[in-house]
């Protein structure tokens, strides 16, 4: 019992009967007597029975055995209790709400005919520590209706209910009660009025009530601390605590782990060592919940010797200090050190419910490595740390990106509730397997089940829109975007970016860049990318530039867009000057994405002695994307010595399942005239099982997309769109437009090879824009292959005659036609 509460107990008593006892105490200290053992001590156990003596011997019996951890002795007590009272009774529901019954302290409560303000106070904290507020709240409200006044424990107890922005409402009804009661200048109220302000995210109204505290102790600065770090005013708490050592208050571990969650938010290293220092100096170290907090703040600064040094002399470990190591290892990607602190950790006593599991899934997600998966999940599912829902979240993204489906789906249909979490992951991993379709169906079904996106779940769905260049979908989910404010999260604002690039549309990608009040390597690669993907190297180069002069370091990704940017227009002498830079200046090591770009920059421009020189000096084979790139070139120079050397070394490769390289190899040989080798490379197809992917292009109008492939007649609106084929071809060829019958590499008739490539997939996709939109609006259309080079003359002259942009994204970049003129150079 609260000291408190015995004095409340003491005011049922006789004011003459307690002068009575203070006398004889008196006396008996004045005349050092020791009282014979038959006297009975009349003292506040007698009061609180009610004079009988053998109540008061049962209940210190009662709390002897409570005290002790015997409440098995204390019930049986309990129950043979002829005379029970208020205090007998408070001490068993006590019992019951440290021991986690709260269905017997309950059912004990609501049986009492006698409820004392302790009785309700118990009860209230018991909820409160097992986070029931709703219950907690309510039966505060039966306690305030049942006319039994509360005091400044009751408030205090609470108030320790409220630690979600969802309780704000509550705290300020509460503060009205405390306000009208006078127990708002009690220092325990006020601190915890405080703590419940800034638990509920209104740090403000916290710091009101911290300033107009006419009594303050160390409690009160580390709620306001504490308050100012999680919240993110991390250089006010650091403020407050100097203030609180300037009024001689000694800071307590709670004090330290607010620091150091505040040092993280500043992201100031040296700051985080000077309370390092001060930790060691107050001898604080020994305090297992401050030494994590110290490895926490050094695992999220990559510091991970500093972390591993100070884990090593801490002279108390708990689970929480084993999973922020592993954690922080995990994170710089050291898979192995994380696998072995996890066994070293499960040769310790700590509870196996705190393990790592959802971090350790996380590992197994990234490295693809099921089986480990699997053998997490089965710890999970031993220690029952299996049905918490990060750890749920965590066993669908690994199973989704392991490519276990079924498992993954069956766990995310078991999941108590189904945050944005687990349906992101299933959208993220339908995303890279260029399932946008189904990953954008996911998305829809999402918002059925009434679980609204989060930052991540934006990114990815928006990367789904960017691959179907669906752009009235993307500008859909930006509204979206700003509706749940994350418009300024630089993750959503990059996939914007990315998003509008991919759709054609640099104009929005340029405004969405500027609108983005923070921006990081990944914002700026993904504009840098966007000039390179549309063909704009001055425009790439300019913004490499200006990323390093506002601070940033380039890193493999930027250098990849621009070598990009130089292959598509042919910049050789740019691109060798890039690739130095990457090596020489900013310590780079290339990666083979880099060598391929910079061959194919060197094939491209018909340099294959120099790409041969650069793919002998590589650290690494060459692989199927740079041989098919090298293959391409010669295509397009005709060198066919090369072509048959490329060709050779992809056919020994097992795993080419790839057509194109077949298919440019036999129209390098059917463009020479050579038909036999040209089917000998086919029959070389069909033996390997390597089936063409068939051309198709897709165009979107009023929000609906209409794929066409080549000669397609199954179109609702076919007899139009052959008009419009027809009419076109009649005012292309005024304008002096001739086919190109080597582009359709076929054994047959001149006529035929040229009436065929009136109908590749992209001209119909263009005839079908020109009738269904208004006359002068753009058009966009899209390739899932690489045009060949009379539809790029043919759409070049469209663009004339129809005084329309029209621009086409293929397998390898953007063109923008406007005026007769392709914004490639006809370098491509």
């Amino acid at each position: 019992m609260k000291p408190h509460h015995h004095v409340l107990m003491f005011k049922n008593a006789s004011t003459s009967y307690q002068n009575h006892h203070l006398s004889f105490n008196i006396i008996r200290r004045k005349l050092h007597v020791t009282p014979p053992r038959h006297h009975t001590s009349i003292d506040a156990r007698m009061v609180k029975t009610g004079f009988d003596p053998n109540t008061c011997r049962s209940n210190f019996q009662l709390k002897h055995y409570l005290r002790n951890g015997q409440l098995n002795d204390a019930l049986h007590l309990f129950d043979k209790m002829p005379n029970k009272n208020t205090c007998s009774v408070n001490m068993i529901l006590s019992a019951h709400v440290k021991s986690g019954n709260l269905g017997c302290a309950r059912e004990l409560f609501d049986g009492m005919v006698d409820r004392s303000v302790v009785s309700w106070t118990i009860l209230i904290g018991g909820y409160s520590s097992f986070d029931q507020s709703n219950e907690a709240f309510g039966l505060y409200a039966v306690m305030w209706r049942a006319g039994t006044m509360p005091d400044y424990v009751t408030f205090a107890t609470l108030l320790s209910c409220c630690r979600s922005v969802n309780d704000l409402n509550i705290v300020s009804q509460v503060h009205t009660h405390i306000v009208k009661l006078g127990f708002d200048s009690e220092l325990m109220v006020a601190n915890s009025l405080v703590d419940s302000y800034c638990k509920s995210g209104c740090v403000d109204q916290g710091f009101r009530k911290f300033s107009g505290m006419q009594l303050r102790d160390s409690v009160s600065f580390n709620s306001m601390i504490t308050g100012y770090a999680k919240e993110g005013f991390n250089k006010e708490a650091i403020m407050l605590f100097r203030e609180m050592g300037c009024l001689g208050f000694k800071p307590s571990d709670f004090t330290f782990a607010a620091l150091m969650c505040a040092c993280v938010g500043l992201n100031d290293l040296g700051l985080g060592k000077q309370v390092h220092c001060l930790v060691v100096k107050t001898n604080f170290l020994w305090d297992v919940f401050v030494g994590n907090a110290l490895l926490d703040f050094y695992s999220k600064h990559n510091c991970l010797n500093d972390m591993k040094r100070l884990f090593n002399e801490m002279p108390e470990l708990d689970g929480v200090s084993y999973n922020v190591l592993i954690t922080g290892y995990a994170w710089d990607g050291q898979y192995e050190e994380s696998v072995n602190l996890l066994r070293e950790l499960q040769w310790t006593k700590f509870n196996r419910m705190q393990y790592p599991f959802a971090t350790m899934l996380s590992i197994a997600a990234n490295s693809q490595n099921l089986n480990m998966g699997r053998q997490i999940h089965a710890q999970a599912l031993v220690s029952r740390a299996d049905s918490e829902i990060l750890v749920g979240n965590a066993l669908v993204d690994m199973y989704a990106r392991c490519g276990s489906f079924e498992e993954g789906n069956i766990i995310f249909k078991t999941l108590p509730s189904r945050s944005s979490v687990p349906w992101t992951a299933f959208i993220s991993v339908n995303v890279r397997r260029g399932l946008h379709e189904e990953a954008l169906l996911l998305y829809k079904e999402m918002l059925t089940d009434g679980v609204c996106g989060d930052q991540a779940t934006f990114a990815s769905t928006l990367r789904a829109a960017a691959s179907l260049a669906s752009l009235s979908l993307g500008k859909q989910l930006q509204s979206s975007i700003t509706r749940c404010g994350f418009m300024s999260n630089v993750h959503c604002g990059s996939a914007l970016v990315d998003m509008y690039a991919k759709c054609g549309s640099i104009k929005d990608a340029i405004q969405s860049f500027k609108e983005m009040p923070d921006r990081n390597i990944v914002t700026w690669n993904a504009l840098i990318s966007a000039y390179a993907q549309n063909g704009d190297g001055e425009a790439t180069f300019r913004s490499f530039k200006e990323m390093i002069g506002s601070g940033l370091h380039p890193d493999s990704v930027s250098f990849l867009s621009v070598l990009t940017a130089c292959s598509h227009r042919g910049l050789v002498d740019e691109a060798l000057e890039s690739f130095n830079s990457m090596t020489s200046t900013y310590k780079l090591v290339p990666r083979k994405e880099h060598y391929a770009s910079l061959v194919d920059v060197l094939c491209r421009s018909g340099r294959f002695k120099k790409a041969e020189e650069l793919m002998a000096q590589m650290p690494f084979e060459p692989d199927e994307i740079m041989w098919s790139s090298v293959l391409n070139s010669c295509r397009i120079h005709k060198n066919q010595e090369l072509a048959k050397k490329a060709a050779e070394e992809l056919f020994k490769m097992e795993s080419l399942i790839d057509a194109a390289s077949y298919v440019n190899l036999s129209n390098i040989y059917a463009a020479a005239g050579k038909w036999e080798n040209a089917a000998f490379v086919k029959k070389a197809m069909r033996e390997r099982g390597v089936k063409k992917v068939p051309a198709y292009s897709w165009v979107e109008v009023e929000h609906r997309t209409h794929v066409f492939t080549a000669n397609d007649r199954t179109h609702p609106r076919t007899e139009e769109l052959m008009e419009k084929i027809n009419t076109l071809g009649e005012l292309m060829e005024k304008e002096g437009y001739k086919p190109d019958i080597n582009c359709t590499l076929h054994n047959v008739d001149e006529y035929s090879r040229a009436e065929s490539l009136k109908y590749h997939s992209e001209r119909l996709a263009i005839a079908f824009a020109l009738i269904s939109t208004p006359e002068g609006s753009p058009i966009l259309v899209m390739k899932n292959l690489r045009a060949c080079t009379d539809c790029h003359a043919a759409i070049k002259i469209i663009s004339k005659v129809v005084g329309r942009e029209i621009t086409v994204r293929d397998s390898s970049r953007f063109h923008h036609f406007k005026d007769g003129i392709c914004s490639c150079g006809d370098f491509w």
